[in-house]
Order: C-alpha cells, then sequence, then structure tokens
C-alpha cells in the first residue's frame, strides 16, 4: 500500500474551486495579493524544517515548463519550487512543440490539461500565454512575457518587505527602460498603495493605455525624465537592462546613458534605500559594480525570493490560499 501523503499546512486548501491562472497582477485585488505573498513567506520560513513536511501541496503532480528563451532564475526557481513542494517539474522547450504553429495553441492547450496538473511558461508573445490560459483546463502561470513579468514584481515585494517593512506607503523609483517588470510594477503600485516614480526617456514613456489603468485603480505614479528627481528620498531604487530580451542593441543604449544608477544617483535616494535589480545585469551600462555590490544591494535576495515567491503562486494556483 502506498504511504500516505502528508497533511497539508492550515494555510492550504484541499482543492481549488476553480482553475485558477496567474497571469497579471492587475487581475488580482490587493487583499489576494497579500494572501499569495503571505503563504510564500510561511513556507520560506519552515524550508528544510520538520514543519516543511506540510507544505507539500503538489505531492504527486506535474507542472509542465515552457520555456521560448534561455533561462537561468525563471527555471531553476520553478524546478526547485516544485519539487520542495512535492511535485515533478517537466522542462519543454519551445523549439520542442512550436507552440502555435504545427497546432493551434487552444489544441497544445487542451493537449496538456490531460497529461499534466499545471503549466508555466515563458515566452515573448503575451497574448499567446492568455490564449493558453483560456483554453487550458489546469493553472496557467505566466512565468515572463514581452509585457508583464508578475512572478518577479511579486518576488521584488517580497524582498523589499523583508529589508523595509510594508511596502505600502513607501517611495519606489524606477531609472531606465519601460518594460515588462515596469509594468508589472505599474499594476502592484494599483493594488498594494505604494508611490512609484518613474524616470525614463520622453521616448520610451509607459503606453497611455497603461498610465489610463493606473489613473483609474488609484495608482499613485508620477512620470518624468530625471532620475535625479524620481530616486529623491526614496526607499528603492531599481532599474532593469536597457536592451530587454527580444530587443535589438541600438539607439535605446545612447537615450538611457543618463539613466545609469551609480553611487551618486543612488546617494540620493533615502538613507538606507535598497537597489534591485532582476538580473541579468550588465554591469557598467545600467549599473555600477559599485551599486551592485555595495551594501545597499538586494540583487541577490531579490533573486532568491523568485523561489519563495512563486511557491506562493503555486500554493495559490493549487488551492492552498484564500484571500
Amino acid at each position: 500500500m502506498p504511504n500516505k501523503a502528508p497533511p497539508l499546512h492550515p494555510v492550504f486548501a484541499k482543492e481549488a474551486p476553480v482553475t485558477r491562472h496567474f497571469l497579471d497582477l492587475s487581475d488580482f485585488s490587493g487583499a489576494e495579493l497579500r494572501a499569495i505573498l503571505r503563504a510564500g513567506e510561511e513556507i520560506k520560513a519552515r524550508r528544510r524544517t520538520p514543519a516543511a513536511a506540510g507544505d507539500r501541496l503538489l505531492e504527486g503532480k506535474v507542472v509542465a515548463m515552457i520555456f521560448e528563451q534561455p533561462s537561468l532564475r525563471t527555471r531553476v526557481s520553478f524546478d526547485v519550487g516544485i519539487r520542495e513542494l512535492g511535485g515533478s517539474p517537466m522542462m519543454v522547450t519551445g523549439r520542442e512543440i512550436e507552440l502555435g504553429e504545427r497546432e493551434t495553441i487552444a489544441d497544445t492547450a487542451k493537449v496538456l490539461s490531460r497529461y499534466v496538473d499545471a503549466i508555466m511558461i515563458r515566452m515573448l508573445d503575451h497574448d499567446a500565454v492568455v490564449e493558453m490560459a483560456k483554453y487550458a483546463t489546469v493553472p496557467v502561470i505566466n512565468g515572463l512575457t514581452k509585457r508583464q513579468h508578475p512572478c518577479q514584481v511579486m518576488a521584488d515585494v517580497m524582498t523589499f518587505e523583508e529589508r523595509k517593512g510594508s511596502i505600502k506607503g513607501k517611495r519606489i523609483a524606477w531609472t531606465g527602460d519601460t518594460n515588462n517588470v515596469l509594468t508589472s510594477w505599474i499594476h502592484a503600485a494599483g493594488r498594494l498603495d505604494f508611490e512609484l516614480a518613474i524616470a525614463t526617456p520622453e521616448e520610451l514613456a509607459p503606453p497611455k493605455g497603461l498610465l489610463d489603468w493606473a489613473k483609474k485603480h488609484g495608482a499613485r505614479l508620477s512620470v518624468g525624465t530625471r532620475p535625479e528627481a524620481a530616486v529623491e528620498g526614496a526607499d528603492c531604487v531599481i532599474t532593469d537592462c536597457w536592451v530587454s530580451m527580444g530587443d535589438e542593441e541600438g539607439t535605446r543604449h545612447n537615450l538611457l546613458r543618463p539613466y545609469q544608477v551609480d553611487e551618486r544617483l543612488l546617494g540620493r535616494a533615502g538613507k538606507d534605500a535598497i537597489f534591485m535589480h532582476c538580473l541579468p545585469a550588465s554591469r557598467g551600462e545600467e549599473v555600477t559594480d559599485q551599486v551592485m555590490d555595495g551594501p545597499q544591494s538586494a540583487v541577490f535576495d531579490e533573486a532568491e525570493n523568485r523561489l519563495h515567491a512563486q511557491k506562493g503562486i503555486l500554493a495559490w494556483c493549487f488551492g492552498g490560499v484564500g484571500a
């Protein structure tokens, strides 16, 4: 007779009432995001202790991980997280399945739903990920698209709160390119009640539709072209690479040189401000070595927290978290 799985920790429910996808932070209320973060924090605290046996929510579950591009943090953190929650990760490359080419995305979603218990997908085409979720009957997690990176920002918020306490009412500064990570930060600002100051070249300003969403949902957002103004008194300074995955190098470098985070710029932030970057970093471009390796840098805590925040997301997808 097979061994019975250990009982789940009380934070977990038995079954999700409906298929739960994690695609976009704007899909969630602030209370729901808080519940997911809390679950990740609690699971992190129990890691490598006897109490972690109650966190094996994915016992007997298989999670397909679809990757269109190379990945370090997303692949390893999800693989380890799934295993530590008792599940089995299955790696699938975009080349293997040629998503949307050999057959429709809808057909692929329906087939995978017969084989696996959840799908984590990382690809540039955001609409394809949304379509996958539309037709899948198992949870779909957005591991990254060109439009959004919700898993990263959940890890970022967790990291900020470990270092600085509740993010509510704090000032977060973003300097540099307006990319998928910034989009998810804007959505977070509309849900978690903090101030987000953005400095970016006028040519790269966030799209009007995104700014309209932020205004509608009460996000405390400011957008300007001066990085010094954005970081003034900030509790956290964030940047990202100047050329995102899938983009071509070119004029962005010239536009973004004044937005480099160096010790001078970071010095304008609050006294105990932290620095974050989702990695990989192009040292000497968007950030200097002195900042990356300095005492205010939280980048490696941030990278670790991808593992823990994503465990909270997996717990939510499998019905283990309620707001």
